[in-house]
């Protein structure tokens, strides 16, 4: 799960950690009452979307060569302005394709004198089973072009969990941005905060970026956070700065009944069970000449209702011309899906080829389910044999 800007600065707050005064607002009223609660002369006018780049984005409704997502305001007169440019419309960044998003949100900030930037980040490193901590003296700047362009300008500290953060994490951390005298102080009890947080929250990222030097202090400027979400159900007060205004509809969908959905830019929906399988699955559709619509893992335990949801899910996008369902039946039972097929064909009035490949546990029954339900389901012997057929039927309708 992501937040936005604004609270995951609030969250950082909690633990110490030092970030230049901000507020929050939902229309241009609320911008310039902001603004006048801060010190000025200078403020920070901050589109809040789900996504990195905002600064060099282009909304699509302003003339070209308008300003970006973030810009500077030295007057009340500057800031309602850039909230009226702002609010209500599309921005579109690196991250968030050419759809956009409509932004719906503000922080006005306090400006800042920025003498140095820098980057830091703290991660789950998979392959070393501990938390990473990245650092570089290149703030400002994507960290992938930093390491593209200056990998030597990267340092990465990494932490075992079970030994925790100990000052020689900090005093890496300090070398690694090479800093001096009292802002190598800050910087290693600025580690030791962060991942206080990170540990606490339950997070799979925070991304700090840049964190500024400003009159002899280290000051966060811009930050991401993101969350493990099996680790929700510990932190209530995180779920509730959820903004399902800024996630895909049918992920918050399948979201309800634990399917790993994810939508994706092709013609030919996929409902598998196991990531592998559904990696492969999409693989061979694109091997065949067509592009999956969306990453659909109904997992292992799967009952009719979830296969029935997850089938109405594929359905709803209007951009999908067929479905290609393919299940390996271990603790999933295939007679299970072929139930939930069934099912929510008959409800949504199937309208585009289906093809289903069943292996595995009561195949044999599944497959009786199909043949017998009345509905033109075409079934395929294997995987190969299934991308074909689906490609084949789609392009009959086409």
């Amino acid at each position: 799960m992501n937040i936005h800007e604004y609270q995951a600065k609030e969250l950082l707050a909690k633990f110490g950690i030092a970030i230049p005064k901000g507020i929050p607002a939902l229309s241009v009223d609320e911008a310039v009452a902001a603004a006048k609660q801060l010190p000025g002369p200078l403020y920070v006018v901050k589109s809040q979307i789900h996504a990195g780049g905002r600064g060099k984005g282009t909304f699509k409704e302003l003339p070209e060569g308008a300003k970006g997502g973030v810009r500077l305001a030295k007057t009340l007169e500057e800031v309602e302005a850039h909230a009226k440019d702002m609010l209500g419309n599309t921005l579109v960044t690196i991250q968030t394709g050419d759809a956009g998003k409509q932004v719906n949100r503000l922080l006005i900030t306090d400006g800042v004198d920025i003498g140095k930037e820098y980057y830091l980040s703290m991660l789950v490193d998979r392959t070393s089973g501990r938390v990473a901590m990245i650092a570089s003296t290149e703030g400002g700047m994507s960290i992938e072009d930093v390491a593209h362009d200056s990998p030597e300008k990267i340092a990465t500290i990494t932490i075992d969990p079970a030994e925790g953060f100990m000052p020689h994490h900090g005093r890496a951390l300090a070398f690694g941005l090479k800093l001096k005298g009292d802002l190598n102080k800050q910087a290693q009890v600025l580690g030791k905060q962060l991942y206080d947080a990170f540990m606490a929250l339950d997070c799979e990222m925070i991304e700090i970026n840049p964190l500024a030097e400003s009159d002899g202090k280290l000051l966060v400027l811009d930050t991401k956070m993101s969350f493990d979400s099996n680790a929700l159900y510990r932190h209530p007060d995180v779920v509730a700065l959820r903004d399902e205004t800024e996630e895909d509809p049918a992920e918050i969908e399948a979201s309800k009944y634990d399917l790993a959905y994810i939508k994706l830019d092709g013609d030919i929906g996929c409902m598998v069970n196991g990531a592998g399988l559904a990696m492969a699955t999409m693989d061979i559709i694109k091997l065949n000449g067509m592009f999956p619509a969306n990453f659909l893992d109904v997992g292992g335990g799967a009952t009719t209702e979830k296969v029935t949801a997850a089938f109405k899910i594929i359905l709803a996008d209007p951009a999908v011309k067929g479905i290609l369902v393919n299940i390996f039946g271990g603790i999933m039972k295939c007679d299970t899906i072929a139930e939930g097929i069934v099912a929510a064909a008959k409800e949504v009035n199937l309208s585009v080829p289906l093809v289903v490949r069943l292996e595995g546990t009561n195949v044999d029954l599944g497959k009786d389910i199909l043949e017998n339900s009345g509905l033109p389901i075409v079934s395929a012997s294997d995987l190969g044999d299934a991308a074909r057929k689906i490609v084949a039927e789609v392009k009959k309708v086409a």
